[in-house]
């Protein structure tokens, strides 16, 4: 089909005949307020043009089409899974529909989709960033063009908009110094390979526990891992075996935890006599892992709650308002026994 057909407006239908926008608009839409005889003009032209509506673009200038956007890495993440029960329970309460798009950890992803909510597709977006995500040229477009955005969790510190964050810092502080108070000499602090923010809040507050309790810091006691289960797997393996091994380690990500239990039980570790163990992570069974695992615990629900609520707010005004801002809710230091108690 030629482009130019595909980019027809109502405008240029109306132009050629003679008619207004809101006529053309009302005719494709077989309103009652238009004649057939107009109608009949109206879809004779569309057809011969082969003329495709776009069916958000009333929506676009009004915000009626009541529905949210909530774009995510993954959902087998228990963090997330709990925040979309925060943001449901505002949106339905207001009235709203959410759409959940899942960017797999992709910034090609996460631009395709945001490129698509420039249609008028949903009145708002809440928004965690991908992994990859090292530019952010395409949330300001969006916004730009006027489509209001939340950012919740993994956020861009560069862009200007509210933000609903926990405190990373300091929770991996405490987590750090709990180690070091049980004992701990040597702290592995286990991420993943990326530019996120709240990655580098986390290990900025294990470092500087590290260093305020006068214990050095040892690059090499931080293990990046590129996503590949083996791969990463074999490293936590090889790190846990040597000679001077650590005997305290920090899994900063929530998928992270669970191999170390498996690397301990295969090279009989015990947990926390030989390792003390304590992960970020929203898992319920948490409590029932043998040991329990001592957890950072993040307030998923409010976060995602708090989240959708300045949203609903926001487009519930005559004109759009969001300020940059940043709201911090607590995470929790939950005890367990993977921690000498």
């Amino acid at each position: 089909m030629n482009q130019k057909i595909n980019n027809l407006t109502l405008k240029m239908l109306a132009k050629q005949l003679g008619l207004s926008v809101s006529t053309i608009s009302k005719a494709i839409r077989d309103s009652h307020e238009i004649s057939d005889t107009t109608k009949k003009r109206v879809n004779e032209l569309v057809q011969k043009l082969n003329y495709i509506p776009n069916p958000y673009a009333s929506s676009l200038g009004s915000r009626n089409s009541k529905t949210i956007g909530v774009v995510i890495p993954e959902v087998v993440d228990s963090f997330f899974a709990k925040a979309i029960n925060g943001i449901e329970s505002i949106a339905q309460e207001n009235g709203y529909h959410v759409l959940i798009y899942l960017t797999h950890e992709s910034i090609e992803k996460e631009k395709q989709i945001l490129k698509d909510f420039e249609s008028g597709r949903v009145d708002g977006v809440l928004l965690s960033v991908s992994r990859e995500t090292c530019s952010h040229s395409h949330i300001n477009i969006l916004m730009n063009k006027g489509v209001p955005l939340v950012f919740f969790d993994r956020v861009v510190d560069e862009v200007k908009a509210s933000k609903v964050v926990t405190n990373d810092y300091e929770s991996a502080y405490k987590a750090t110094e709990l180690l070091i108070k049980n004992g701990c000499k040597q702290i592995l602090f286990l991420s993943f390979l990326n530019t996120l923010a709240i990655s580098n809040k986390r290990l900025n507050g294990y470092k500087n526990a590290l260093l305020d309790n006068r214990l050095a810091f040892i690059e090499k006691n931080i293990l990046t891992f590129q996503n590949d289960s083996k791969k990463d797997y074999l490293l936590l393996k090889k790190k846990l075996n040597l000679t001077k091994r650590a005997d305290g380690v920090i899994a900063s990500v929530e998928k992270l935890a669970l191999p170390v239990y498996q690397a301990c039980e295969e090279l009989r570790l015990n947990i926390p006599g030989d390792v003390q163990v304590i992960g970020f992570s929203n898992l319920d069974t948490a409590a029932f892992l043998n040991p329990p695992l001592t957890t950072i615990t993040q307030p998923a629900f409010e976060i995602g709650k708090t989240a959708a609520a300045l949203l609903v707010k926001a487009l519930g005004r005559k004109k759009i308002e969001l300020a940059n801002e940043e709201i911090i809710i607590p995470s929790t230091l939950v005890l367990r026994r993977s921690t000498s108690l």
